[in-house]
């Protein structure tokens, strides 16, 4: 793969305030059983804004000693303690200050606690960057993280505040998450948009870059686009989250299936091939690329899956939230972006009720994938895992204090998409996704706690 180019970022000043004032409301539902402290706590104070504070960082390239030199004269505020724990539902969060000091007029740095805090060096912080799973294949090299370390830092800082985790003591779960994961795969789609742009003359509209985020549920992908958007909103640039969720058919039309699939368990609630209304997300997704002027608006459709006691209905237009021209990028995700039908006799052999899941796949491709230009397929070990994950989310959501699904109705709901798994996920790993080119594909593992592994 070819070696990025990342030029280091001058210093720069980034304000909340910046944002859409609609971002921490309308898209953090799409997260809030991740981190139940962040739900409560989500409304930032207005006017916080902190600085880059590592600008006098000009490490040479061609002598590792000098980087470290200089990368240790910078000051930092990453802590080398850490935990087993979740990732980011562990001890790191200043839970008592932030809960007692919301709408509170001020800088940050007054919510964090007084005691002492245990603080590494940017030199480990920048050890720790390359040690990571993802670092070689995306084609970075030491001197190139160095050279970029107020990036790196930078966006750190950001998705700090993002998922209110206390930057001062920021565990090892957290940084590998954050380090390992979300800022490298952040580097990559900025790759991948660079090389979009450049096949457009100056004259011409620039449709926006869709990037397709393949993984099972549970598995973090909503978090990691979620992320992503965040960054790309606070670096100037304009973009669109979407999952193949909100185009689920109406209520209605989730009725009309079921009736002409009686006894077909994998088409009783919405999830599998046959479930979405493609015409509409042929609509959607042609409407985005249009989006390529200042002015122009759209809203992105939505579904309320609490609807009709948990089956679920199109959500109403009027909550939809609104993005505006000229977009960037636009981030899809869902757990079947990418799946290709198979000859019948290997999905019969799975499960004889995948028969006509797979039939209506072959609609899928026209309907999704051939506008999705760029790939990140989250690969698992063993779909078992499914179940696990999903059963932590809705007793997250359950602790919350919202609707959730007893253990019961998770392992019912799972055993619904687990054939489609089977049958579809080897194919997806060996050969990329429908239509893909291997150099826009990236293939992350990862393991039983959703982190980024080498892998093969």
């Amino acid at each position: 793969m070819a070696a990025f180019n990342i030029p280091p970022s001058s210093t720069t000043t980034t304000t909340f305030s910046s944002l859409p004032s609609s971002y921490c409301h309308s898209n953090i539902t799409r997260t809030n059983y991740f981190n139940n402290d962040y739900n409560n706590n989500r409304k930032y104070s207005r006017g916080f804004h902190f600085s880059l504070f590592c600008s006098q960082t000009n490490p040479s390239s061609s002598s590792s000693s000098k980087t470290k030199r200089e990368l240790c004269k910078m000051p930092t505020h990453f802590s080398k303690s850490g935990s087993g724990h979740s990732w980011i539902q562990d001890g790191s969060m200043d839970r008592n200050s932030t809960s007692s000091n919301k709408g509170m007029q001020g800088p940050l740095h007054s919510v964090f606690p007084s005691i002492p805090a245990q603080v590494s060096s940017v030199e480990d912080l920048f050890e720790f960057i390359c040690s990571g799973p993802l670092i070689s294949k995306l084609g970075l090299t030491s001197e190139m993280i160095a050279e970029s370390i107020d990036k790196w830092i930078s966006y750190g800082l950001q998705l700090c505040r993002l998922f209110q985790v206390n930057e001062l003591y920021l565990t090892v779960p957290q940084k590998a998450r954050f380090y390992h994961y979300y800022i490298p795969v952040f580097i990559w789609c900025e790759d991948k948009i660079s090389k979009h742009v450049s096949q457009f003359k100056d004259s011409e509209d620039i449709p926006p870059l869709v990037i397709g985020f393949s993984a099972p549920q549970g598995c973090g992908k909503t978090t990691l686009v979620f992320a992503l958007d965040y960054l790309f909103k606070v670096t100037g640039r304009k973009s669109a989250m979407l999952s193949i969720d909100d185009f689920y058919l109406t209520a209605e039309g989730q009725a009309k299936l079921r009736e002409t699939n009686p006894g077909n368990a994998l088409l009783e609630f919405r999830g599998n091939a046959g479930s979405h209304d493609l015409p509409f997300s042929i609509e959607t997704l042609s409407a985005l690329n249009k989006l390529t002027k200042e002015g122009m608006k759209m809203r992105l459709p939505r579904y309320d899956k609490s609807a009709y006691s948990g089956r679920g209905d199109r959500a109403d237009p009027s909550t939809w939230p609104e993005v505006e021209g000229p977009l960037t990028v636009v981030l899809f995700e869902g757990w079947m972006l990418g799946f290709k039908p198979l000859p019948v006799e290997v999905v019969q052999a799975v499960d004889p009720q995948l028969e006509i899941i797979n039939k209506n796949l072959e609609a899928y491709y026209d309907a999704w994938d051939k506008f999705i230009k760029a790939w990140v397929v989250i690969k698992i070990q063993d779909p078992s895992c499914v179940y696990q994950w999903r059963l932590q989310a809705e007793i997250a959501m359950r602790e919350d204090g919202n609707p959730g699904m007893t253990d019961e109705e998770v392992k019912d709901f799972v055993s619904r998409y687990l054939p489609a798994y089977k049958a579809y996920l080897p194919t997806l790993y060996a050969e990329g996704p429908n239509g893909s080119d291997p150099e826009n594909l990236l293939v992350i593992e990862i393991d039983e706690g959703r982190n980024p592994i080498l892998g093969n």
